[in-house]
């Protein structure tokens, strides 16, 4: 598995891995982390995978963890 970038933003930790002809997106809040995966053929130029990092997709990541967050809150409370 290659390291292809590292950073984070927003307080989101994200990775990005190139592995058997796939990306894979890792995004990580405090306890919780989404991860996508995507063909290396749908992307033409490991300069577009900045377009996963920005816009409505990252807003929507930042959503679903709020939800996530929620949730696992939720589940600690009713131990």
């Amino acid at each position: 598995m290659r390291v292809v970038k590292e950073l984070t933003r927003e307080e989101v930790r994200i990775s990005i891995f190139s592995w058997n002809n796939k990306y894979i997106l890792k995004f990580e809040l405090g306890p919780m982390e989404q991860t996508f995966k995507l063909s290396e053929t749908d992307i033409l130029d490991e300069q577009d995978l900045e377009l996963f990092l920005a816009g409505e997709f990252f807003e929507k990541v930042k959503l679903r963890f709020d939800e996530m967050g929620k949730t696992f809150r939720s589940q600690l409370e009713n131990l």
